[in-house]
């Protein structure tokens, strides 16, 4: 795994892909490719953390992946290290010309840096990435613009995926980010009241800061740390209207045919479409039923992607008694 580092411990001197980069999309990573030719310094990654809005306007900013996935995705891409610019107040007043020296020249000694033709930056905005050619050029630094790239007439962009998520449309959010949509969480005991039901789940604590789609219940491949292969799952996401109309929002993962014991470990989730919004039912009974038929799609769904998914094989107990395969 490529490190992550503050600009104190990054590896310099730097070619700079420059930017948020929320989601690594298909334009981001066109920007990407144009700092990791070889000998124009250490090919990185720099962005800022928390969110700029965070900080200025108290906004919480979700994202689409925390720095801990970014590294698994820059790595294939001829990234060497990930490095987040503490971004506070006084980063924030930093006029443009004093960010390009204070931030690319002296912390990071930048040869090469790329940004997005919307890239903004310095106090109120104020730089945009024609300024910063302007100013880079004076200090021997070379700057690629890379134009947005559009989709169906429209730019592609972190606000359209998180759109699409919030629709429940995986499938749309799966083509703009030219890679599957995907959220971790280490797996916590629960009350028992998917096992009362019938249907165990993996309750899934998941940071707070990650953006997770609509709620609802979805199709899903499931995949444990330390694993290479995917099982085939269903999973709710949100409350539960039924059986408990109080309780928070949570994640519940059911794995389809398999018997595992989870508790503690790491389930990396990726959700494949979304089979039903949430709603109340006459009764236990009634959610029962209705999970059945859930899990049935849902393992049509997950065969459809062939050998991919286990899901052909037989159930079989791999690691616990069956009442205690999941956690609630």
């Amino acid at each position: 795994m490529i490190p992550l580092h503050t600009p104190r411990q990054a590896q310099r001197p730097t070619a700079i892909a420059l930017g948020s980069f929320d989601g690594l999309h298909r334009g981001h990573r066109r920007v990407i490719a144009a700092v990791t030719a070889a000998g124009a310094g250490v090919p990185t990654v720099v962005s800022f953390w928390p969110h700029p809005r965070e900080v200025l306007y108290g906004e919480p900013r979700l994202r689409l992946d925390l720095p801990a996935e970014k590294l698994e995705l820059l790595q294939p891409l001829g990234i060497r290290q990930l490095v987040l610019v503490p971004f506070d107040r006084q980063l924030a007043a930093l006029d443009p010309q004093a960010f390009v020296d204070q931030v690319l020249v002296d912390q990071l000694e930048a040869r090469r840096v790329a940004v997005g033709a919307n890239f903004r930056f310095g106090a109120g905005r104020r730089g945009d990435a024609r300024d910063l050619q302007t100013l880079a050029a004076a200090r021997g630094i070379a700057v690629s613009v890379l134009p947005m790239l559009s989709d169906s007439d429209e730019q592609l962009s972190s606000s359209r995926i998180r759109r699409a998520l919030s629709a429940g449309d995986i499938a749309e959010a799966r083509r703009m980010l030219g890679r599957p949509y995907r959220f971790s969480g280490v797996v916590v005991r629960g009350r028992g009241l998917g096992r009362q039901l019938g249907w165990p789940t993996a309750n899934l604590q998941v940071d707070g800061r990650k953006f997770l789609p609509q709620e609802g219940v979805y199709a899903a491949l499931a995949q444990l740390d330390g694993s290479d292969s995917a099982m085939a799952a269903v999973m709710n996401l949100g409350p539960q209207p039924t059986v408990d109309p109080t309780a928070p929002s949570a994640v519940e993962v059911h794995l389809l045919d398999r018997s595992l014991e989870l508790v503690g470990r790491q389930l990396r989730v990726e959700p494949l479409a979304l089979l039903r919004h949430q709603r109340r039912f006459d009764g236990i009974e009634a959610l029962s039923t209705q999970i059945a038929a859930d899990a049935g799609q849902a393992r049509h769904l997950c065969r459809d992607l062939g050998d991919r998914v286990g899901v052909g094989e037989a159930p079989h107990n791999e690691g616990a008694d069956a009442p205690q395969q999941q956690n609630s």
